[in-house]
């Protein structure tokens, strides 16, 4: 069975291009969010096994929209990117309740993969 992800980010390339990538090394794309509040929204519509999401967003940030995601029962999983570098963040990916971070640079199935195995 395959891993259902959403994908948020407020860029509409970015979103293809990790759609296209995911889909390709197997993953099931079940939704994309433009922007925090949207992510929220359909991480609990959508019910996906992971989000992939952007830190930098329009209204809420990442590290925040991810404390919320992963706050409920039965949550996704998180794992944080941006094209900033990872030193940047220090501890708040751990205390985001995300599962780990990858630089939108280095996104591939095996970098999301050994996140959540």
């Amino acid at each position: 069975m395959s891993t259902r992800v959403l994908i948020v980010d407020d860029h509409p390339t970015f979103r293809a291009t990790a759609r296209l990538l995911l889909e390709t090394e197997g993953f099931l794309v079940i939704g994309e969010a433009e922007d925090g509040m949207s992510a929220i929204a359909k991480a609990t519509e959508l019910a996906p096994d992971l989000v992939l999401l952007d830190v930098n967003l329009p209204d809420i940030d990442g590290f925040d929209v991810s404390s919320r995601i992963t706050a409920v029962d039965g949550a996704p999983l998180v794992v944080l990117t941006s094209s900033r570098d990872p030193s940047e963040f220090g501890p708040l990916v751990r205390r985001s309740g995300a599962r780990g971070f990858v630089p939108k640079d280095e996104l591939s199935g095996a970098s999301l993969q050994s996140l959540v195995s």
